[in-house]
């Protein structure tokens, strides 16, 4: 009975998950008339198999294999030949980073007969890790990266809730859930893969007792600077193990690092980059925080509503440059935002009345934005000095810059 209850959950969820416009369907659909590849990158259940799918409806004749599907990698024994057999069909290789000898193959076959959007390959780990990708698919290749849900494109569900998103994350399955209780199962099991099946198949030895204990400090340091050393005494790793260890939760999207600001003034600028976990929801388990009430006592609130607003500005702003700006002093800016010419600078503040401090102020004089944004969890827009606009995080990822 169980199990019948479970099932019909998943495929409410998957229902529902169907209906969610993703923001980069219409990129995903221009990179396959420029490149013969297209790679979705992104963490694993982040939705890239429910967006290929639903996109490939529109596609014509297609064909969608799952490399963690014995009888679909073994349709692969002879990859050159069943290309070639179904050389008018488009063809999807889900988690492409369990068969990276396959890069060459396919560099042979879109050689051969160059024809755009011929491929489409779906990968749980950066470019980078995926070395095969830049060295056997270059200038053949487009990249596109998929995070899980942002807050804009769940505000077009009725009955959006931004305390609910902020709790269980972005990932479909957790934030999609019928209950927190479901959602918290998920992420559980979600974490539980990740360290001690997803990571070693990608070739790592790291054990998964270990791994998660990082995982869960990094969580209690979220928003904070790195110390590699101190994490690596409490963890009885060397300094170099952890920046190891650090740079592969980046490369396999748990984490995102911030460089500093590099500001042409005298001052004592701190040097080290601060760590996030990408998803709150990842977050809010790892720290066993079970629903809104009890974020709202524990101390990592207000660095839970920094992760969330940093990592939805960055996902939605992929042409920007990011940094944050601290001084030795504690003169601070949680976010900067740089394209060419522009400048934005951006507090996270986890308050409908947000006070700002006079560090923040002082950064504010070095760091020179055209225009500065306090961003609070409510649905909100005014000024409260020239240039300075408290506003909710949904009223400002409509803003067009």
């Amino acid at each position: 009975m169980l199990f019948v209850i479970l099932l019909q959950i998943e495929n409410s969820i998957y229902n529902m998950r169907d209906f969610i416009q993703r923001t980069l369907e219409g990129t995903i659909n221009q990179y396959l008339k420029i490149f013969p590849v297209v790679a979705v990158l992104g963490p694993r259940q982040c939705g890239k198999s429910t967006l290929i799918k639903r996109l490939s409806q529109n596609w014509g004749d297609s064909l969608f294999l799952d490399l963690q599907n014995d009888a679909d990698l073994s349709k692969l024994d002879q990859s050159s030949f069943f290309f070639e057999s179904n050389a008018d069909k488009i063809i999807c290789l889900d988690e492409i980073q369990l068969a990276p000898q396959l890069f060459s193959v396919l560099r042979s076959v879109v050689d051969k007969n160059r024809q755009n959007g011929k491929f489409i390959l779906l990968g749980s780990a950066s470019r980078d890790l995926i070395q095969q990708t830049s060295e056997s698919l270059a200038g053949r290749i487009g990249l596109v990266y998929l995070s899980p849900f942002t807050l804009n494109e769940l505000d077009q569900l009725a009955g959006f809730n931004l305390n609910t998103f902020w709790l269980r994350g972005g990932f479909p399955d957790s934030y999609l859930a019928d209950s927190d209780g479901f959602s918290t199962i998920w992420r559980s099991n979600f974490i539980k893969t990740f360290v001690e099946r997803d990571i070693p198949q990608l070739g790592f030895q790291i054990p998964a007792l270990q791994l998660k204990r990082l995982l869960v400090m990094c969580a209690h340091n979220q928003g904070q600077l790195i110390n590699f050393s101190k994490l690596g005494e409490s963890l009885g790793l060397t300094h170099p193990t952890i920046r190891r260890y650090i740079d592969l939760l980046e490369q396999t999207f748990i984490l995102r690092t911030l460089l500093p600001f590099e500001a042409n003034v005298k001052k004592r600028l701190v040097k080290s980059p601060k760590v996030f976990v990408r998803d709150s929801g990842v977050v809010h388990q790892l720290l066993a925080i079970p629903d809104f009430n009890s974020l709202l006592g524990n101390p990592v609130f207000g660095a839970s509503w920094e992760g969330v607003v940093v990592e939805n500005v960055i996902v939605n702003m992929p042409d920007w440059n990011y940094y944050f700006y601290r001084t030795a002093t504690g003169d601070e800016i949680d976010l900067i935002l740089e394209k060419g010419n522009q400048r934005i600078a951006i507090e996270c503040k986890a308050s409908t009345a947000p006070k700002l401090s006079k560090g923040f102020y002082r950064a504010l004089e070095v760091v020179n934005p055209q225009k500065t944004y306090v961003i609070i969890p409510a649905p909100v827009s005014y000024e409260i000095a020239p240039k300075i606009t408290v506003c909710g995080l949904s009223e400002f990822l409509n803003i067009e810059f």
